[in-house]
């Protein structure tokens, strides 16, 4: 029998008002899914908002109620080739280039999506769905939409590239799949290289947000009314107060605001123990699968996520690519108050709690900040809404504008110093950023332009800036900024790496945020020392499966047996958790890349090679394999078969810098220089930004005797590079050797100031002002 309406409304009531999640209250291990449609029933409120929502079509058959797209023998002409959609009955029809590059007629599985526009998916042999590379934009026609178009409208995409529609990158049982459907199985088979994927609901239902629900029916089954006159009150049951649900509440003061009438903003009530942001961030987040944990369960026990990288975050952290919501958010003072997803967004209809304004206004008070004192625009227009100024928007995919959820203070000042986009010439794109920047502190005078901000240092990571390192290790032991950037310093450190950064890393290794802990590995050298070791060690036993893993990847090249036997066991545990998060992948050939990358690391040759090809069996022009095992080649001494991939390689990609670079040093292996040097020399020029294929063309070149062409080389890399030490090191000892000395001490004390600890670099100093001429 269904539980009381009265006890649904009290539910109803209490997912609006506490919309935390208890931190310990991930149960699971009985539970199993049982579909959305065992919801509906004491739940008709919440399933009938939900089922005009995104997550309601984020997936559906192609029936003619679904499909948005014009199938009345439509057609898209994109670089040259026409792409025609028709119907036969109630079956949706396209005909395209197919993998052969020969035109075949498709017929559409499943919708993909909704607004504001929807993809269509193909089924192919293997249990495969591919995601078509054209989409019908369903905005209104008056907004520019009701119309076919490319997803990738400035490029040529040729059947056999990854990005094709029928490549492997528009593959939705791995891409897509997991996020657009509920309780979604890939069930990939690595030996049969096919899909037999399954799923409890096609779209993102009850149960991808709360978990499995048989425990909850259970539990509103034994509840029922003992009679009729018994349905007003259900029964009290203290033993089973998360009502079933696999992932349960947290108390009710945990969801509560109080204004602070002084600052005019909001502040909880409790400190927050939400769980909440681990229930959303697996689908709205850049990030690699490392466990099929449970729904609710601690975010890095069961996902990696992307770091502000460039290309997906510009140095201040604003979005660029495509990187979702979660690495903005947790980058936002909302994030660190205990702002959560659902006090903007109801959970069941996905709208926003209120329209324009009024939105913010729940807790910054209007009076405050809705008000030309504030926003310094006309009251009511487009600049005085908050969004435009502190939620910027991007365009992806063409036609879906999504905005930045880091809710930052516009920093027109940083776009003068490190490049970032700001809101403020967003919208006045005739001004310069000098004017936006003078602007903003003439209203602003203490405001947060006479602050410093961890894109500074982010940007003098990415940059090469001679004082980078410094820069990098304040971020990362500066508590106050968020997780994410000072995870993303470690990233980048390693480009600096010298002992003046060993205490900013230790640090690092202890610091509350698992996140930051699970990229201090990343920030160890290749030939980490004892006493680095040591010190990382205890990550091999962190709670946090993410830092665990990243552990295991970074010591997997050190020397075993200077570990302890404790040390070695909790290795191998960590180790056989980092296999398995690889795996969780294994129709991709990156996963293998990189289990092939840790076996070499661990001298297992044989193991190294059957991983790069079974890379190369999933892509024969998977490149980074065919470099990696031609690497593997050269320390197995078959430097001719390894020369031979690197060909093939260059074949398929005669534009890779890395290619050139690797056959290359082949080459000069060979003897072979005179065709070695112009591929060094080719892979510096086409990739002047990596500063070790300038240094080794520069030593190439004066190993012939052209010492002035290599130091003019070399002074072009430096200016490029003005941090790094073999560059630094290379032009010295070059200089020294042609008799220029005073090149030589000049050269000394730019590298003496970047690394004052290094007692040898001091001593070379002294050495060489001993040599300068009286």
């Amino acid at each position: 029998m269904l539980i009381s309406s009265w006890l649904a409304s009290l539910f109803c009531w209490l997912i609006l008002l506490t919309p935390s999640f208890a931190g310990d209250g991930v149960k699971s291990e009985s539970a199993s899914f049982v579909g959305g449609k065992a919801c509906a029933g004491c739940h008709a409120d919440q399933t009938q908002v939900w089922a005009s929502s995104h997550h309601a079509k984020a997936m559906q058959e192609a029936t003619p109620a679904n499909v948005e797209g014009d199938f009345a023998n439509a057609t898209l002409v994109h670089d040259g080739a026409t792409t025609s959609f028709s119907r036969a009955g109630d079956a949706f029809m396209l005909r395209a280039d197919g993998p052969d590059g020969v035109a075949h007629d498709y017929k559409v599985a499943y919708t993909f999506g909704v607004f504001p526009l929807q993809q269509y998916l193909i089924a192919f042999p293997g249990g495969r769905y591919q995601a078509f590379g054209a989409a019908w934009d369903s905005r209104p026609r008056d907004k520019g939409g009701q119309r076919w178009f490319s997803l990738y409208p400035s490029e040529t995409i040729h059947p056999g590239d990854p990005l094709h529609w029928t490549g492997r990158d528009q593959t939705w049982n791995y891409q897509c799949a997991a996020c657009h459907s509920t309780n979604l199985r890939k069930n990939y088979n690595l030996a049969a290289d096919a899909y037999a994927t399954t799923w409890t609901d096609l779209n993102v239902s009850c149960e991808a947000c709360h978990g499995p629900g048989s425990s909850h029916i259970a539990w509103a089954a034994a509840r029922k009314p003992e009679s009729k006159d018994d349905r007003s009150a259900p029964r009290a049951d203290h033993a089973n107060a998360d009502m079933g649900l696999t992932t349960s509440r947290a108390p009710a003061g945990e969801g509560l605001w109080r204004m602070n009438k002084d600052t005019g903003i909001a502040e909880r009530a409790a400190s927050p123990r939400s769980r909440e942001l681990d229930i959303c961030a697996p689908c709205h987040s850049r990030r690699k699968v490392i466990a099929e944990g449970p729904i609710g369960g601690p975010f890095l026990d069961s996902y990696l996520p992307a770091l502000l990288e460039s290309g997906l975050y510009h140095p201040d952290g604003q979005i660029d690519g495509e990187a979702f919501e979660y690495g903005s958010f947790i980058q936002s003072r909302m994030h660190r108050a205990g702002v959560v997803c659902s006090n903007c967004h109801e959970p069941h209809s996905l709208a926003l709690r209120a329209q324009g304004n009024g939105l913010c206004a729940q807790c910054h008070l209007p009076a405050k900040f809705d008000a030309a004192s504030h926003h310094h625009h006309t009251q009511g227009g487009e600049g005085a809404q908050c969004v435009n100024c502190h939620m910027p928007a991007k365009t992806y995919m063409v036609v879906d504008d999504r905005r930045d959820h880091s809710l930052r203070v516009p920093r027109p000042d940083l776009t003068l110093s490190i490049g970032s986009p700001n809101a403020c010439n967003s919208c006045h794109a005739g001004k310069s950023p000098e004017w936006a920047s003078q602007t903003v502190a003439n209203w602003f005078p203490g405001g947060r332009q006479t602050r410093g901000h961890f894109g500074l240092a982010l940007h003098a990571g990415r940059a090469g800036a001679a004082d980078a390192e410094r820069q990098l290790d304040q971020l990362i032991t500066d508590a106050a900024q968020p997780d994410i950037a000072r995870a993303a310093a470690l990233a980048l450190l390693p480009a600096y790496l010298s002992p003046q950064s060993d205490a900013a890393i230790k640090s690092s290794l202890a610091d509350p945020s698992p996140l930051v802990r699970a990229a201090a590995p990343r920030a160890l050298a290749v030939s980490p020392s004892a006493a680095m070791i040591e010190a990382m060690a205890p990550l091999l036993g962190d709670p946090v499966r993410a830092v665990r893993i990243e552990a295991a990847r970074a010591l997997a090249g050190a020397d075993q047996q200077a570990m302890t036997p404790e040390q070695r066991n909790a290795f191998a545990a960590a180790y056989a958790e980092l296999f398995a998060a690889e795996m969780i992948d294994a129709e991709r050939p990156e996963a293998h890349l990189n289990l092939g990358l840790l076996e070499t690391k661990l001298r297992r040759g044989d193991e190294a090679d059957a991983q790069y090809q079974t890379a190369l069996r999933l892509d024969p022009n998977f490149v980074p394999a065919l470099v990696n095992l031609a690497d593997l080649d050269r320390m197995r001494g078959m430097n001719g078969q390894g020369a031979n991939l690197l060909r093939k390689a260059m074949a398929i990609e005669p534009s890779n810098a890395d290619i050139k670079h690797s056959l290359g040093l082949a080459l000069v292996r060979q003897k072979n220089y005179a065709e070695a040097l112009p591929l060094l020399r080719e892979a510096s020029e086409l990739a002047p930004g990596e500063a070790r294929y300038a240094y080794v063309y520069a030593i190439a070149i004066n190993s012939t005797g052209a010492h002035g062409q290599a130091l003019n080389l070399l002074e072009q890399a430096h200016k490029r590079h003005p941090a790094n030490r073999d560059i630094l090191l290379a032009l010295i000892s070059i200089s020294r050797e042609t008799g220029d000395l005073a090149g030589a001490l000049a050269h000394a004390r730019e590298l003496a100031a970047l690394f004052p600890a290094d007692a040898q670099i001091r001593m070379l100093v002294l050495d060489l002002e001993k040599r300068q001429p009286q």
